[in-house]
């Protein structure tokens, strides 16, 4: 029999405002016993049906919702709709790439399901007690929609430990995972690691990003610091950059960003790969007197939990301050952050901060968001966590 979770008088509000999340805290009680990760019903304390959701004993996020219609009946047939909606979506899109998101959890209707496509391999990340619950349905879908496409899972992120799972990695079915797969992106071909690489292998979200970075760098010096393997790099070179500077403190991501750059032969373009903590990299050529036309600044997320998120501001208000020293007359930065609990707005003041002390007046020429495979539902602003600027300095 199914469980049911009634809440507490008022907490129903963001359940009708179609949120997702329900908190411990909203909980008045629980009728029967659930299992981690077993379906239950979610009704308001005046006894109305609110929900479908999978249950999480041990996380903050006690259960997530997984149909707001009490029609549908959470089963196999259910998870097989929601990814072929979503493999429908992207369709649509016409990504111009063979890599890309195919469900983006909340976004895509399937809280804690996270599928990325690299050419034919399909990376699979369950970070919930309900995906986790729900592995071997996720999976023969998959199978069922993608026949020709290999699967490896890299469930291997800390939020898991938050729901009580340990980590998981590795193949599903048969199959040996190349050391790269190679993908296009927009006529770039670029080197992924799925088993080793952050995320599930690339920033799949920074594919529009990388192809508006083109227009600011023929001719110009480009800084692409925090580059990871390099794709912001590759995609300035192409686009004629006369000189381009990875800056990351990881060996092997800069050895792949080499790679990288081989694989798509830019004519005359300068390339040089410096293993450096960026904060000190910065730092280095301010004092030196170098300068760069266009300067990328494309962090990994600075803020873990709300009691992070004022030292994550000193950090990304630290880095825009020394890029702003260090920019051109007349150049552009392109400045990001990756972090889901700092708002844009405070995004935008904590740069415009760093832009004041460091004496640079610079102007919003471009705001940047994930691509469109990575949607946000109204209902679940916390989707959209990334966000950039592309700002010009006074000539």
């Amino acid at each position: 029999m199914t469980a049911l979770v009634h809440l507490k008088p008022g907490k129903e509000k963001s359940l009708r405002r179609l949120h997702p999340w329900i908190f411990s805290g909203a909980i008045e009680r629980v009728k029967g016993d659930p299992k981690s990760g077993e379906t239950v019903a979610v009704h308001a304390d005046n006894g109305d049906w609110l929900g479908w959701a999978a249950w999480s004993p041990q996380s903050q996020i006690r259960a997530r919702i997984w149909s707001f219609r009490q029609a549908d009946t959470i089963d196999a047939a259910f998870f097989k709709r929601r990814l072929e909606q979503a493999y429908a979506f992207r369709q649509q899109l016409n990504i111009a790439s063979n890599a890309y998101r195919l469900c983006a959890a909340e976004a895509d209707g399937l809280p804690g399901v996270t599928i990325d496509v690299y050419d034919n391999w399909l990376v699979l990340q369950l970070l919930s007690t309900g995906a986790e619950f729900w592995r071997d349905i996720i999976v023969a879908a998959l199978a069922e929609l993608f026949p020709d496409h290999h699967c490896y899972e890299r469930s291997d992120v800390d939020v898991r430990k938050k729901e009580g799972l340990t980590p998981v990695t590795g193949m599903i079915g048969d199959g040996e995972v190349p050391e790269q797969v190679v993908i296009t992106e927009n006529d770039i071909r670029l080197g992924v690691d799925i088993k080793q690489g952050h995320k599930t292998g690339y920033y799949l979200d920074q594919r529009d990003s990388r192809k508006a970075v083109q227009k600011y760098c023929a001719g110009k010096s480009v800084l692409n610091a925090f580059s990871y393997t390099g794709g912001f790099g590759v995609f300035a070179a192409a686009a004629g950059a006369s000189e381009v500077v990875n800056v990351d403190v990881s060996a092997p991501a800069l050895a792949q960003a080499t790679a990288n750059m081989d694989m798509n032969p830019a004519t005359d373009c300068k390339v040089e790969n410096l293993q450096l903590d960026v904060f000190q990299a910065l730092r280095d050529f301010h004092h030196q007197g170098r300068r760069f036309d266009v300067i990328v600044l494309d962090p990994p997320k600075f803020v873990d939990s709300k009691a992070s998120l004022m030292s994550a501001c000193r950090g990304y208000k630290d880095i825009n301050r020394m890029a702003s020293l260090i920019l051109k007359p007349g150049g552009i930065l392109l400045t990001f952050s990756c972090s889901g609990l700092l708002s844009t707005e405070l995004f935008q003041k904590v740069v415009a901060d760093a832009a004041l002390d460091a004496g640079r007046p610079l102007r919003i020429i471009e705001h940047l968001y994930q691509s469109a495979d990575h949607p946000v539902l109204l209902s679940y602003p916390e989707a959209l966590y990334l966000k950039g600027l592309v700002l010009q300095a006074d000539a």
